[in-house]
């Protein structure tokens, strides 16, 4: 059974990665294609397939991490929807199955970074100053691709773990 920590980390990676199927589903309505799929804010950046991909990386490799198995990333290249929402669902599902308690918070982690360069972190270091970081860069990466695109989205949008706490006078 997971503890505390563990399950908030869990919760905040699902509700997010709702909010990334949310916006996928918005942009498909949108565009009623794929073409959006290739977009990107300026040419020395990462489409949006990309950017769910790599969005997807991070929730994924905390759920490889908790299993004590190595970082493992999605293929890149996302060309089709069928593609980017399957990432989703398997992502969601790797989180479903975490089983790990708090104590794996303190080991300590090795996270390479290519070039020969790499971190030593915690593993509480590992979840809230890398993966953590990197998966709302990519999130917002892939709001602000839609928005440039004219997908008509707004901060509700971005928002949408809040939604059931809005309360009306």
């Amino acid at each position: 059974m997971s503890s505390q920590a563990i399950a908030s980390i869990q919760t905040l990676f699902q509700s997010r990665l709702a909010t990334l199927e949310h916006l996928l589903k918005t942009a498909q309505t949108h565009f009623r294609d794929e073409s959006f799929l290739q977009k990107q804010i300026v040419a020395d950046m990462l489409p949006f397939g990309t950017q769910v991909a790599f969005t997807c990386n991070q929730p994924r490799n905390f759920a490889l991490w908790c299993e004590g198995q190595p970082a493992n990333n999605l293929d890149p290249e996302v060309t089709s929807l069928a593609q980017a929402y399957e990432h989703i669902a398997n992502t969601q599902s790797m989180l479903i199955d975490i089983s790990v308690a708090d104590e794996k918070l303190a080991e300590i982690t090795r996270v390479d970074l290519g070039d020969n360069l790499y971190l030593e972190l915690s593993g509480g270091d590992y979840i809230h100053e890398f993966l953590i970081p990197n998966f709302y860069f990519h999130l917002v990466t892939a709001y602000d691709i839609l928005r440039m695109a004219g997908v008509p989205i707004g901060k509700r949008d971005y928002m949408m773990h809040l939604v059931p706490f809005v309360k009306q006078e």
